[in-house]
This record gives C-alpha cells, sequence and structure tokens, in this order.
C-alpha cells in the first residue's frame, strides 16, 4: 500500500495491550507495518490481536514475560520463521512501583528492575541479529521523564528508566554501524489505565496535571505517533537520542 510510512516493515511491540503498546500498535497497523505483539496478558491478546486483524492488517501475538531470556528467544524465533525478518523493536512493557528509598520492598525493587530494566536489555540482545540484518532498523526503548528527572518517589521505577535511557545511549554507539538506530522514547503524564489507577491512588492527579504547562494529561496516540516517527525512515539520522512526550513537563 504505497504511501504508508511503515509499509512492509516487520515491527515487535511489547506490553502491546497497554494503553501506549496498543495504540502504537493499531498506528503502525495503520501505516502498514505486519506486527508482533507482545505481552503477559494472554487474554487481552487474544482481543487486541483480533481487533488488528479485522482492520486487514497482518498480525500474529506472542505471550511474553520479558524479563525471561527464554521467552524472549521464542518470541524472536516466532518473528523468523513468520517473517524472516525484524525491522522495528518497541520496548514498551514495564511496571510501576511508587515508593521511595525506605518504603521500597527488596521484592518489588527486583520485580521493577527485571522487568523495565533487565527486559529491555534482553530484548535488544534477542533481537539485534535480526535487527542487523536488516540493515536499515529501529529500536525504540520506553524510558519515561522520571527517567529524565527526580521526584522524591518511584524510587526503583526512576532508576530502572533511567538506566532505560543510558542503555539506549550505549546502544545507539554500538550499533551505529551497523544499521541499527537506538533511541529512547520519554513520556509524561498520560492517560493511559497504569497511570490513571496510579493518581488515583495517590489522590494527586490535579497537582501533576497542573505542572504540566499544557494543563492536560497526554493521550496515548500522541505518544504512538512519536513512536511512528522513531520507527519510519523520516528519523533516519536520529539515533542515541531522547524524545521527550510531556507537555512541557520537564521544561521547568
Amino acid at each position: 500500500m504505497p504511501g504508508l510510512r511503515l509499509d512492509g516493515k516487520v515491527a515487535l511491540i511489547t506490553g502491546a495491550t497497554g494503553g501506549i503498546g496498543a495504540a502504537t500498535a493499531q498506528l503502525f497497523a495503520r501505516e502498514g507495518a505486519r506486527l508482533v505483539v507482545a505481552d503477559i496478558r494472554r487474554e487481552r491478546l487474544v482481543a487486541l490481536t483480533r481487533e488488528i486483524a479485522e482492520t486487514g492488517a497482518e498480525v500474529v501475538s506472542a505471550c511474553l514475560d520479558v524479563s525471561s531470556a527464554q521467552q524472549w528467544d521464542e518470541v524472536i524465533t516466532i518473528v523468523r520463521e513468520r517473517f524472516g525478518r525484524l525491522d522495528v523493536l518497541v520496548n514498551v512493557a514495564g511496571v510501576l512501583d511508587w515508593p521511595g528509598i525506605e518504603d521500597t520492598e527488596e521484592e518489588a525493587w527486583n520485580r521493577v528492575i527485571d522487568v523495565n530494566q533487565k527486559g529491555t536489555w534482553l530484548g535488544m540482545k534477542a533481537a539485534m541479529p535480526l535487527l542487523r540484518a536488516t540493515g536499515n532498523a529501529s529500536v525504540i526503548n520506553t524510558s519515561s521523564v522520571l527517567g529524565l528527572v527526580g521526584s522524591g518517589a518511584a524510587a526503583a521505577y526512576q532508576a530502572s528508566k533511567g538506566a532505560v535511557r543510558l542503555l539506549s545511549k550505549t546502544a545507539a554507539v554500538e550499533y551505529a554501524r551497523q544499521g541499527v538506530r537506538v533511541n529512547s522514547l520519554h513520556p509524561g503524564v498520560i492517560a493511559t489505565p497504569m497511570i490513571q489507577g496510579l493518581l488515583d491512588e495517590q489522590g494527586d492527579q490535579q497537582a501533576d496535571i497542573v505542572r504540566t504547562p499544557m494543563r492536560r494529561a497526554g493521550r496515548a496516540d500522541e505518544v504512538a505517533s512519536a513512536m511512528l516517527f522513531l520507527a519510519g525512515d523520516e528519523s533516519s539520522f536520529v539515533t542515541g537520542a531522547e524524545l521527550v512526550v510531556d507537555g512541557g513537563l520537564t521544561a521547568y
């Protein structure tokens, strides 16, 4: 289909059933991508896959715990056997834990680091042979504005998202001459189920929105549009960068 920004490209998206992941998968499908959608939540994954397939897009699903190297290898095998190539890897899967330094339990710390930080590394490690073989590939690692600035809370989450930022830069330098671009994307307050649940629990939704110069929460489709830019050829000279989608929150 001519004129589509991801026409013929194969994209693997983790955390695909969440707000940002689903919006990204749906947008990529509309722009001509062939998709592998991966998530740990099987029932939601089946529903998302059916929804995308009904649009006429080519899509397969894979159940994936991103903290498992074995499961990553299994997903990459699916990609290789079904499509024979991989052009775009989008690491969206993540978990959020809000306590600060003293209140964070070790088990919670380990889980956040395993999913957000280790999961991003495992994904790049498993996918890189296919990405390098493509010769013109893009990796998008989802960090956060809390990977750029401190908040006085969310110790494990911020540590993991800061690590994703620098891991992306490291990979960008390592693979720049091998045809793989690597960038990090940093959403601010986005109206997704995960963030909405946290804001409701903390009772400070309006405070977070007021701190955002645009005075509103972002939408998942706005983040997906940023993903699309980084995935496509329009960003062919962009690597090792941080794309911030936060309504000006980090501009202060």
